[in-house]
């Protein structure tokens, strides 16, 4: 028997499109998207073109394709992509950098998944025969299994000027971008603007059902539009999905402060109880991580019977650890909801 899910906190992908989102997808003008026909496609590209700062993007499947094409086109077969040991490409992309770019990744060990510029100063090799090549940085931007902090800007600046001027490539998973734009009052673009490569996300805290956008110079983009053929992203008539990013980026932006508010709630709530270890002022944007005691339920007991006994869904990250993401589907009310059923679950 499945369990019916009421609130569910397992990642903010869980989104599903609003009516007027699906009124707008369904009435959507579309188009032969590979021959850039599809007004609603290239009405899309070019509002997250405009809103990273860069000259054109494209719409892609997802954001996997969107970090997977940037490194194929960053680099060549044994080249080495430095980023933090928690981040989405080394983690959660199947082996993407070493399968689809025959790169290798050298994690960083950065503070809450973020690494320093001296860090990546020392990360980077020096020119040998026998050495993989040091040729890319990817920031991730919020964090994502590191708790959904806010890289700074000029944190960035820093690890960006290092990368530059060891001559590497620089490289944006702007995952949850907005997120950070919302909480940091920091545009998108000035974020983008010391990268090479850059894209948003429309299926997370956005809400709309599929897709993310990538960024660039239009030699860049040009160029990934081969790699999006070859790797099985090209489309025909998209615009009946990009049009929910297009309804995204109109009315979902200004709202994701409202999901850092209930995630702020939920962290207070989780850290009064006992057997859960949690630094609510830790918590910047719409991810919670946070730890059972050892004298506790384990991650998947908590997890378990959160679930089974109260219809609430976390991510597991590790034996102890687990994650909570809140989301537009996710109302105050829910987290009141869920804190509820974490209280009976602990004691």
């Amino acid at each position: 028997m499945t369990t019916k899910i009421a609130v569910d906190l397992f990642s903010d992908t869980m989104t599903r499109p609003s009516p007027e989102m699906r009124r707008a997808m369904s009435e959507a003008e579309v188009g032969d998207e590979q021959r850039g026909e599809d007004p609603t496609v290239n009405l899309l590209q070019e509002l997250v073109a405009e809103l990273l700062g860069r000259e054109t993007a494209l719409f892609l499947p997802s954001g996997t394709m969107c970090n997977q094409i940037s490194f194929a086109l960053h680099c060549r077969p044994g080249d080495e992509i430095l980023m933090d040991e928690t981040a989405h490409p080394l983690n959660f992309e199947a082996g993407g950098p070493a399968a689809m770019a025959s790169a290798l990744v050298r994690p960083l060990r950065g503070e809450r998944g973020i690494f320093t510029a001296d860090q990546v100063s020392e990360a980077t090799r020096y020119s040998d025969r026998h050495n993989p090549r040091s040729r890319a940085v990817s920031v991730e931007q919020t964090t994502n299994i590191a708790g959904g902090a806010c890289w700074p800007l000029e944190t960035i600046t820093e690890v960006c000027d290092v990368g530059r001027r060891a001559g590497l490539a620089l490289h944006l998973d702007g995952a949850r971008l907005l997120n950070a734009v919302v909480a940091e009052n920091v545009t998108a673009a000035e974020y983008a603007a010391p990268f090479d490569s850059s894209w948003i996300d429309m299926s997370k805290g956005l809400g709309a059902p599929v897709g993310a956008v990538l960024a660039g110079t239009k030699e860049f983009i040009e160029e990934a539009w081969v790699l999006k053929q070859r790797f099985g992203g090209a489309m025909r008539q998209a615009g009946i999905i990009a049009a929910g990013g297009v309804y995204a980026l109109r009315h979902n932006v200004e709202r994701l402060s409202e999901d850092h508010a209930n995630a702020a709630r939920l962290a207070l709530g989780l850290a009064e109880l006992t057997g859960i270890e949690l630094d609510p002022d830790l918590v910047e944007t719409n991810i919670i991580v946070f730890a059972l005691s050892p004298d506790s339920l384990s991650a998947e007991e908590f997890a378990g019977r959160m679930l089974a006994e109260h219809g609430v869904r976390f991510s597991q990250i590790s034996p102890t650890q687990l994650r909570a993401v809140t989301h537009l589907d996710v109302n105050a009310e829910d987290i009141g909801t869920a804190l509820d059923g974490a209280r009976k679950v602990l004691t």
